[in-house]
């Protein structure tokens, strides 16, 4: 047998190599387009979801997109990562991506870390013991580390609030978060959704009633703790100052109960002796608690900083969760007596 001589060795492997190469550019200009890369077929899902872990290589990453169905070519996709100039900057997270996915959009939603989001609800009037299990949850940590954290006067110096703890600033909303997302960023947002809520006419309207920013917050909260019906908050409000200005106790039930770190039912005269050196506990202690009770809403901020005009010094909770002003404290002990008898009345009726 004759041998074949080198030249002929080497043509035929360059045209191999060229072979190969245009079936990768082939590749990579089908799929990096507007074209799929795996289109949906009948009854398969409108979005595939895949997890990609911290640290995973763009050879890696392209793998799991070949498992998921999404990238027919991973060696291919991860040339046209390099190609790009992307392949170290491919952000981990959990992704859902549209079934019919060109290369460009899955990896333009790798490159932007366009992750998938889960929404945490922060309802009016939690406080951070509440609010704490929730971030806890969505940062994937203990929730006693939130506490900690939540707690930390510094950390609230380091967010813009005036303290002495979050307690109060992490404003009531709908939030949304990527799983595992840190808490201290968590905390970061809801934080920066209340210092958005002061504007210029906010802060007119606390300069007139000659509150900080501070006192301000803590009377909102009680107000937002006492309030069953809306249009009561600025009539509330509007008590509590009366109160202040006169140099009154408060004697806010709410403030007791954050003392007592419980809620009661009824709130006894035992219960608010056994905080009464609390100064949370406005039975004992004049002026405001230290620091707020709770996260006041919008709601509770704007009736807090527009207060009613009223004549009212008290106020007592109806069964159904709304309540009498009165003027005088016999007006308010006789409104006491009559409630007291009608629940009282409705229990034994309840028994029949």
């Amino acid at each position: 047998m004759n041998a074949s001589p080198p030249g002929a060795f080497r043509a035929l492997r360059l045209r191999g190599a060229v072979t190969a190469a245009g079936l990768t550019l082939s590749s990579l200009l089908s799929a990096c387009g507007d074209g799929p890369t795996a289109g949906p077929d009948e009854g398969r899902p409108d979005h595939v979801e895949v997890r990609i872990p911290d640290g995973a290589t763009a050879r890696g990453i392209a793998g799991a997109l070949d498992d998921a169905g999404l990238v027919r070519f991973p060696r291919a996709f991860t040339l046209y990562a390099r190609i790009r100039g992307s392949a170290g900057s491919l952000k981990a997270g959990l992704y859902r991506f549209p079934a019919g996915a060109s290369w460009a959009d899955v990896l333009g939603m790798l490159e932007r870390g366009e992750v998938v989001t889960f929404p945490v609800t922060i309802p009016e009037g939690f406080n951070l013991r509440e609010i704490a299990p929730r971030v806890a949850a969505m940062a994937g940590v203990h929730a006693d580390s939130v506490l900690t954290l939540s707690r930390d006067s510094a950390f609230a110096a380091r967010l813009g609030v005036p303290g002495p703890t979050l307690e109060g600033y992490l404003f009531p909303d709908t939030y949304n978060f990527a799983e595992n997302t840190p808490p201290d960023r968590i905390l970061e947002a809801m934080t920066a959704r209340y210092r958005a809520f002061w504007g210029p006419a906010e802060l007119a309207h606390r300069d007139s009633l000659g509150l900080t920013e501070r006192e301000l917050v803590t009377l909102a909260s009680i107000v937002e703790k006492e309030a069953r019906v809306a249009e009561e908050r600025p009539v509330i409000a509007g008590v509590y100052l009366n109160r202040l200005e006169i140099g009154m106790l408060l004697q806010a039930d709410p403030t007791v109960q954050f003392a007592l770190d419980s809620v009661r039912a009824r709130l006894l005269y035992r219960d608010i002796e056994q905080v009464a050196d609390n100064p949370y506990n406005t039975y004992t202690h004049a002026g405001l608690p230290p620091g707020p009770i709770a996260s006041p809403g919008e709601a509770a901020l704007r009736a807090t900083l527009e207060p009613a005009d009223v004549p009212f010094l008290f106020f007592v909770a109806r069964p159904d969760g709304s309540h009498e002003f009165t003027r005088t404290e016999r007006e308010h002990i006789n409104a006491k007596n009559r409630i007291r008898r009608e629940r009282d009345a409705a229990e034994r009726g309840a028994g029949d």
